[in-house]
């Protein structure tokens, strides 16, 4: 473990740390040798903001991000080329936002200040993926989706291994609602139309640190034992790996990961340590609240040819 002058850390001290701001060029080589195209982000919260940005103005692509909320579009009017309110249960706006559109990436998610519940979350997820999937049918010019997914899906695997190809765990009803999207588009995809789904490790990056948001509970009690896997993954990876599916319009499940594969416990105590702060304390007399404990191979999307830019670095 290394801790450089910029306050990054490193869990490998042979690896270059390649950490930078996602508004600058993930891909300089290739900025130049794009087909431009128009592109229509569905949900632009964290990430889908951050990919309007890098498409739209470093990339030059025609991006037409959505938004549930008239508030908001001010805000991502700076972003992208076209702004539209629409929710997902809108059939016919889902198709209006379609048309000439060559790629969608659907980055959705419950509007609420509290804790969602799995109602809410199949109101707003499985409404959105089938209308989309029947607007597909009227607007030929879309030949990809790219859903943005999650490695919960997996659920408690009490800490092995698992791919793609793993069974993931539909006990839990938010599980349900997360990878019956996933089919439902799915089973949408043709010669014409590729279905790409990454799944997400927790996110971290810009305002989203995790040695921030470790901070705040430093010195203080977590439920569990700390032993559980949790998966991690910085938000420039999802947009250099999003781009990379897009250009190479691929299809199919890729876990989107970075390889720490550490228990919770050992990796927060090391960030801890790092920042000079208590480490969280861990009381294994009550359950913990964690839905994910497994530990997620990334080898798929790397033997097609993508290079995380934070394997193992904590910013």
């Amino acid at each position: 473990m290394q801790t450089t002058t910029d306050g990054k850390t490193s869990f490998n001290n042979d690896a270059p740390i390649a950490a930078r701001h996602y508004t600058e060029s993930i891909f300089p080589e290739q900025q130049h040798s794009y087909v431009f195209k128009k592109k229509a982000i569905v949900g632009c919260g964290y990430v889908g903001m951050a990919l309007a940005r890098y498409w739209d103005l470093q990339q030059g692509h025609s991006v037409t991000a959505t938004t549930t909320r008239q508030e908001r579009v001010a805000e991502l009017e700076e972003l992208a080329s076209q702004v539209v309110v629409v929710k997902g249960q809108d059939s016919q706006g889902m198709r209006s936002l379609l048309q000439n559109q060559d790629t969608v990436v659907l980055s959705i998610a419950p509007i609420s200040d509290r804790h969602v519940d799995a109602k809410a979350y199949r109101e707003t997820y499985i409404p959105t993926a089938k209308n989309l999937v029947a607007a597909l049918q009227e607007t030929p010019s879309v030949n990809q989706v790219i859903y943005l997914s999650s490695c919960s899906v997996y659920g408690n695997q009490k800490g092995e291994w698992v791919d793609e190809a793993s069974p993931v765990d539909t006990n839990g009803e938010y599980n349900q609602v997360l990878y019956e999207t996933e089919q439902l588009l799915l089973d949408s995809a043709s010669e014409d139309v590729k279905v790409c789904i990454p799944r997400l490790g927790g996110i971290y990056g810009p305002k989203r640190e995790l040695t921030m948001r470790l901070a705040r509970i430093a010195g203080k009690t977590s439920p569990g034992s700390g032993d559980t896997f949790m998966p991690w993954i910085h938000l420039e990876d999802i947009i250099a790996a999003v781009d990379f599916l897009c250009q190479r319009r691929l299809g199919g499940i890729y876990n989107l990961v970075n390889d720490f594969n550490l228990p919770i416990r050992e990796l927060c105590d090391r960030i801890l340590d790092s920042q000079g702060l208590e480490r969280i304390i861990w009381d294994d007399t009550k359950p913990s609240d964690r839905l994910l404990n497994a530990r997620v191979s990334n080898q798929k999307i790397k033997a097609a040819g993508y290079k995380l830019i934070h394997p193992d670095t904590i910013v």
